[in-house]
C-alpha cells in the first residue's frame, strides 16, 4: 500500500501537513490499551511489563493507553515492575479485569492503589444480563471507571440500558482466535447505536490489530488460519459518524470499508466517500464516547499506521 494514501492530496501538501497531523492525533490519542498478557500474544508478566515500558518511552507513546492486567495478577505485576530497571518513575495507568467475585477484586484493587507503584483507573467485567450489571454497580467504587462487556446475543440493548442507568460504560468484543468470534458489521453497529441512544461510552477489545477491515492470520502460529477482521479505523470512525447522526445502515458500510483510497484525512476533517466528520465531532467522540480498544500488540497497529502514512 502506498505511503500517504489516507492523507489529503489537496495542495499545498506541506502547508496542510501540520493540521492533518493534528486531526490524526485527535483520533489516535491514547487509543490503544496494551493487552500483551492475553491471546494471541499471551506473554508472561515480565515481558508484557517490559514491553509496556518500552512503548511508554517510544515516539508513539501518545497513542498508548492503559496496561490491561487481571485483578488476580496484580501482585505478580508489582513483582515484574520491580524487575524492570528502566521503568518510568511516573505511576502507570492500569485497567484491571475483575472476575465473578467482584467485591473481593475491588478490595484487592483498593489495597493495590494505596501502594502507588501504579494506579488502577478502570476495571472491566463480563456482564451477560441487566441484573449482572446492577450487581457489579452495587459493589464498584465510585472512583473507578467501570466497563461492562456486553454479549452480542440480542439482549445488548437491555444490558446497555442498565449500564446507562448505573452510569457505567460498555465494552464490545470485536474478535478472537477463531473466525466465529468476530461479530458481523450489523451487530457492531447495533451495539454502538444503542450506546449512542443512551449516551454510554464504550471500549472495544480483541481482533483490532489493523487499521482497515482486511484478512489476516488469527494467531501468531505458522499454521494459523486467516479470517476477515474489523479495522480499528473503521470501528472508531463509524462510532464518531454514528454519534454525529449517520444512519446505521450507512455506518455499517463504513465498518466494512476495505479501501484506503476511500478515507482521507484533510485539514479540518476526515472524509469517507461523500461523508464528512469535522475536528470537533472527532474530538467529542474520542473524549466521551469511543474511548479505546485493547490489543495484545502495540507494534502491529503502529506499523500499519506508518504504512498508511498516518504516522
Amino acid at each position: 500500500m502506498e505511503r500517504g494514501r489516507l492523507l489529503s492530496e489537496n495542495p499545498p501538501r506541506a502547508q496542510l501537513r501540520a493540521k492533518v497531523i493534528q486531526i490524526v492525533e485527535i483520533l489516535l490519542q491514547h487509543l490503544i490499551d496494551y493487552a500483551g498478557l492475553f491471546p494471541p500474544a499471551a506473554l508472561d508478566m515480565w515481558q508484557a511489563v517490559a514491553n509496556y515500558d518500552a512503548h511508554a518511552r517510544s515516539e508513539h507513546a501518545w497513542i498508548l493507553g492503559r496496561l490491561i492486567v487481571p485483578a488476580a495478577r496484580l501482585s505478580e505485576f508489582e513483582d515484574a515492575l520491580r524487575q524492570v530497571p528502566s521503568a518510568t518513575p511516573n505511576p502507570w495507568r492500569l485497567s484491571v479485569l475483575v472476575g465473578t467475585d467482584s467485591a473481593a477484586d475491588f478490595e484487592r484493587i483498593a489495597k493495590f492503589n494505596e501502594v502507588g507503584c501504579a494506579i488502577v483507573e478502570s476495571v472491566e467485567a463480563k456482564t451477560g444480563a441487566p441484573e449482572e450489571v446492577n450487581r457489579l454497580a452495587a459493589t464498584a467504587p465510585r472512583n473507578l471507571c467501570v466497563y461492562c462487556e456486553v454479549p452480542l446475543n440480542g439482549r445488548e440493548g437491555d444490558c446497555i440500558a442498565a449500564i446507562a442507568e448505573c452510569e457505567l460504560r460498555a465494552k464490545i468484543r470485536t474478535g478472537g482466535e477463531t473466525a466465529d468470534k468476530f461479530p458481523d458489521a450489523a451487530q457492531v453497529i447495533e451495539f454502538m447505536r444503542a450506546c449512542v441512544d443512551v449516551g454510554v461510552p464504550f471500549k472495544a477489545t480483541a481482533g483490532l490489530h489493523h487499521p482497515l477491515r482486511s484478512v489476516h492470520r488469527l494467531t501468531y502460529q505458522a499454521d494459523s488460519p486467516s479470517a476477515l477482521m474489523h479495522g480499528f479505523l473503521n470501528v472508531f470512525l463509524a462510532a464518531a459518524f454514528l454519534r454525529s447522526g449517520m444512519p446505521p445502515q450507512i455506518a455499517a458500510e463504513l465498518l466494512d470499508e476495505r479501501s484506503a483510497e476511500a478515507i482521507h484525512f484533510a485539514e479540518d476533517e476526515i472524509v469517507w466517500r461523500e461523508h464528512h466528520l469535522n475536528r470537533d465531532e472527532i474530538a467529542a467522540a474520542r473524549q466521551g464516547f469511543a474511548i479505546s480498544f485493547g490489543s495484545c500488540s502495540f507494534t502491529e497497529p503502529i506499523d500499519d499506521l506508518q504504512s498508511l502514512g498516518l504516522l
